[in-house]
Protein backbone atom coordinates (compact mmCIF):
# COMPACT_ATOMS: atom_id res chain seq x y z
CA UNK A 1 0.00 0.00 0.00
CA UNK A 2 1.27 3.41 -0.80
CA UNK A 3 1.35 6.09 1.17
CA UNK A 4 -0.70 8.94 0.42
CA UNK A 5 0.40 12.10 -1.29
CA UNK A 6 0.80 15.72 0.12
CA UNK A 7 -2.13 16.93 -2.62
CA UNK A 8 -4.46 13.55 -1.49
CA UNK A 9 -4.10 14.22 2.66
CA UNK A 10 -4.90 17.91 1.79
CA UNK A 11 -7.79 16.73 -0.48
CA UNK A 12 -9.20 14.28 2.64
CA UNK A 13 -8.63 17.43 5.49
CA UNK A 14 -10.75 19.53 3.44
CA UNK A 15 -13.39 17.55 2.71
CA UNK A 16 -13.75 16.46 6.28
CA UNK A 17 -13.23 20.36 7.52
CA UNK A 18 -16.29 21.34 4.66
CA UNK A 19 -18.78 18.48 6.73
CA UNK A 20 -17.70 19.64 9.85
CA UNK A 21 -18.74 23.47 9.46
CA UNK A 22 -22.32 21.87 7.11
CA UNK A 23 -23.05 19.83 10.29
CA UNK A 24 -22.46 22.73 12.65
CA UNK A 25 -24.50 25.40 10.03
CA UNK A 26 -27.19 23.10 10.37
CA UNK A 27 -26.99 22.49 13.89
CA UNK A 28 -27.90 26.02 14.54
CA UNK A 29 -31.41 25.47 13.27
CA UNK A 30 -33.94 24.73 16.05
CA UNK A 31 -35.53 21.42 15.26
CA UNK A 32 -39.04 21.91 14.22
CA UNK A 33 -40.87 19.06 16.80
CA UNK A 34 -40.00 21.53 19.99
CA UNK A 35 -39.91 25.03 18.61
CA UNK A 36 -41.22 27.33 20.97
CA UNK A 37 -41.07 31.30 21.84
CA UNK A 38 -39.31 32.30 25.40
CA UNK A 39 -42.04 31.56 27.19
CA UNK A 40 -42.14 27.63 26.43
CA UNK A 41 -45.30 27.95 23.92
CA UNK A 42 -45.79 26.44 20.53
CA UNK A 43 -45.36 28.39 17.90
CA UNK A 44 -46.15 28.27 14.35
CA UNK A 45 -42.48 29.51 12.52
CA UNK A 46 -39.99 30.93 12.99
CA UNK A 47 -38.12 33.79 9.99
CA UNK A 48 -34.56 34.27 10.39
CA UNK A 49 -32.63 37.43 8.35
CA UNK A 50 -29.94 35.11 8.01
CA UNK A 51 -29.06 31.72 6.16
CA UNK A 52 -28.74 28.30 8.40
CA UNK A 53 -31.32 30.24 11.29
CA UNK A 54 -28.95 33.26 11.41
CA UNK A 55 -29.43 36.09 12.60
CA UNK A 56 -32.64 37.86 13.71
CA UNK A 57 -35.45 36.01 14.51
CA UNK A 58 -39.18 36.38 13.92
CA UNK A 59 -41.49 34.07 15.97
CA UNK A 60 -44.74 33.34 14.07
CA UNK A 61 -47.77 32.40 16.30
CA UNK A 62 -50.18 29.75 15.32
CA UNK A 63 -53.06 31.43 13.56
CA UNK A 64 -50.98 34.73 12.28
CA UNK A 65 -52.22 36.48 9.44
CA UNK A 66 -49.96 38.84 8.54
CA UNK A 67 -51.29 41.03 5.25
CA UNK A 68 -47.46 43.23 5.81
CA UNK A 69 -44.64 41.72 7.52
CA UNK A 70 -43.48 44.28 10.14
CA UNK A 71 -41.22 47.06 7.94
CA UNK A 72 -37.78 45.68 9.25
CA UNK A 73 -38.90 42.07 8.16
CA UNK A 74 -40.39 43.11 5.08
CA UNK A 75 -38.38 41.09 1.98
CA UNK A 76 -35.88 40.36 4.77
CA UNK A 77 -35.94 36.58 5.82
CA UNK A 78 -33.30 34.35 4.21
CA UNK A 79 -34.13 30.75 6.38
CA UNK A 80 -37.00 29.40 8.21
CA UNK A 81 -38.22 27.15 10.52
CA UNK A 82 -41.86 25.71 10.50
CA UNK A 83 -43.01 23.77 13.22
CA UNK A 84 -44.25 20.05 13.18
CA UNK A 85 -47.84 19.54 11.91
CA UNK A 86 -47.84 23.13 10.81
CA UNK A 87 -48.22 24.77 7.16
CA UNK A 88 -46.54 29.01 6.73
CA UNK A 89 -48.01 29.85 3.28
CA UNK A 90 -46.19 33.25 2.45
CA UNK A 91 -46.18 35.97 -0.04
CA UNK A 92 -44.08 38.24 -2.12
CA UNK A 93 -45.90 41.19 -1.65
CA UNK A 94 -48.06 42.81 0.87
CA UNK A 95 -51.84 42.18 0.98
CA UNK A 96 -51.32 38.96 0.03
CA UNK A 97 -50.26 39.59 -3.67
CA UNK A 98 -47.32 38.35 -5.92
CA UNK A 99 -46.15 35.35 -5.49
CA UNK A 100 -47.35 32.62 -3.27
CA UNK A 101 -45.46 29.48 -1.37
CA UNK A 102 -46.35 26.85 1.24
CA UNK A 103 -43.89 25.94 3.47
CA UNK A 104 -44.53 22.83 5.33
CA UNK A 105 -43.14 21.37 8.50
CA UNK A 106 -39.42 20.95 8.59
CA UNK A 107 -36.54 23.49 8.21
CA UNK A 108 -35.87 25.39 5.39
CA UNK A 109 -31.91 26.34 5.19
CA UNK A 110 -31.48 28.54 2.52
CA UNK A 111 -34.70 30.72 0.93
CA UNK A 112 -32.26 31.06 -1.78
CA UNK A 113 -32.52 27.69 -2.78
CA UNK A 114 -36.40 27.64 -3.01
CA UNK A 115 -37.37 28.67 -6.37
CA UNK A 116 -40.61 31.23 -7.06
CA UNK A 117 -43.08 29.51 -9.47
CA UNK A 118 -42.78 26.37 -8.73
CA UNK A 119 -39.41 23.34 -9.19
CA UNK A 120 -41.07 22.61 -12.94
CA UNK A 121 -39.93 26.81 -13.55
CA UNK A 122 -36.22 26.37 -11.65
CA UNK A 123 -36.17 29.46 -10.92
CA UNK A 124 -37.28 31.45 -13.37
CA UNK A 125 -38.90 33.88 -11.55
CA UNK A 126 -36.16 34.04 -8.78
CA UNK A 127 -36.22 32.70 -5.59
CA UNK A 128 -37.53 33.61 -2.07
CA UNK A 129 -34.58 34.74 -0.30
CA UNK A 130 -35.49 38.34 0.94
CA UNK A 131 -38.88 38.01 -0.87
CA UNK A 132 -41.34 37.09 1.92
CA UNK A 133 -43.56 40.28 2.44
CA UNK A 134 -47.11 38.48 3.88
CA UNK A 135 -48.05 35.49 5.57
CA UNK A 136 -50.49 33.01 7.22
CA UNK A 137 -49.85 30.13 9.34
CA UNK A 138 -51.76 26.97 10.46
CA UNK A 139 -50.88 23.83 12.30
CA UNK A 140 -53.37 20.85 12.31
Amino acid sequence: MSALSEDNMRTIIALILGASCMVVLHALCPDPASLKDLNGNKICARLFKDSHCGGEALDILIGDDVPAVPSRWKSRASSLVVSSHCYLTVWSRINKQGSKRKFRSGIQYRLKDVPKGGRSLKGLFGNWDNEIAAYYCTCC
